[in-house]
């Protein structure tokens, strides 16, 4: 059984480091701190982020905090907060959560975990068209075609340095997702025949092609030669100085990494090689 909780992008050492010792040679060294909650895994969440996290816990981030707080044999208690400026602040720093299910790898406001997806922005074409088979933004096939794109995401670059950005059309990357989808927009200009490709973060677009667009086909850039790279490892994040918790959730994701990427693979998110050169095939 679940409860919720309703509430409102990624040092002292040596005192940390002899108590996190301390923990790990005592007979109480496997439990948490005492800041996090022993009676429910408690998940810092945006509310309207699908296909991530929803409210009504049909995202993806949902059925991976499903599976962890199983394997924990605790229940699953969501703090809601829109995913923009003072997330973390508000909820996993006020101490309302334990751990917030997606994170960049080496984000400071967050204690990373080992990292469980590694993913890559993606190209999105019309299937049976003329830019399938397209990998590389350096294709000539794209030239003179118009690329929705992210505004400030690291495929502008590429776009500009390829001589793309002037036919692109951008959409909001800050955004309130409660009351406005630039992602969900991009696709719909896309199925429309109002731009010819988009561009969006593949554990973002896979979903949500998947889930709504069968005439539309993903291909994860990953053959991309120069920077800013398009490739990143996600983790979860836990406070700061949490390290016992920390290395609870690294054991549960290294002794259960084939059965979290079938969760991500059976929601649409490509997975690809921690080095971000190759695509994972991920077998049911």
């Amino acid at each position: 059984m679940r409860t919720t909780a309703l509430g409102f992008d990624p040092r002292h050492w040596i005192a940390l480091t002899l108590a996190a010792l301390a923990l790990v040679a005592s007979p109480a060294g496997a439990q948490t701190s005492d800041l996090v909650s022993q009676k429910a895994l408690r998940v810092c969440a945006d509310p309207a982020n699908a296909p991530m996290s929803a409210k009504d816990e049909s995202g993806y981030e949902n059925k991976l905090a499903d599976f962890i707080a199983a394997k924990l044999d605790l229940p699953v208690q969501y703090t809601w907060y829109p995913m923009a400026t003072g997330f973390i602040r508000n909820t996993l720093r006020a101490k309302e959560c334990d751990v917030v299910m997606a994170y960049a790898q080496g984000h400071e406001l967050v204690l990373n975990t080992n990292h469980y997806l590694t993913s890559a922005y993606s190209l999105i074409v019309p299937a049976g068209g003329d830019l399938v088979g397209v990998e590389t933004l350096a294709d000539p096939a794209l030239k003179g075609q118009r690329i929705g794109i992210i505004a400030g995401t690291p495929p502008s670059a590429h776009l500009a340095r390829n001589g793309l950005i002037g036919k692109a059309k951008a959409y909001n990357l800050v955004v309130d997702r409660r009351h406005e989808s630039p992602a969900i927009d991009m696709l719909e200009d896309l199925k429309a025949g109002e731009i010819d490709a988009a561009i969006l973060w593949g554990p973002l677009g896979g979903p949500l092609v998947k889930g709504g667009y069968p005439d539309l086909t993903l291909v994860p850039l990953i053959r991309e030669e120069l920077p800013p790279r398009l490739f990143f490892r996600i983790t979860m994040g836990v406070r700061q100085g949490e390290k016992v918790w920390q290395r609870k959730l690294n054991s549960l994701i290294r002794r259960n990494q084939d059965e979290i990427n079938r969760i991500l693979s059976d929601a649409g998110v490509p997975l690809i090689s921690d080095l971000g050169d190759a695509v994972l095939e991920i077998s049911n």
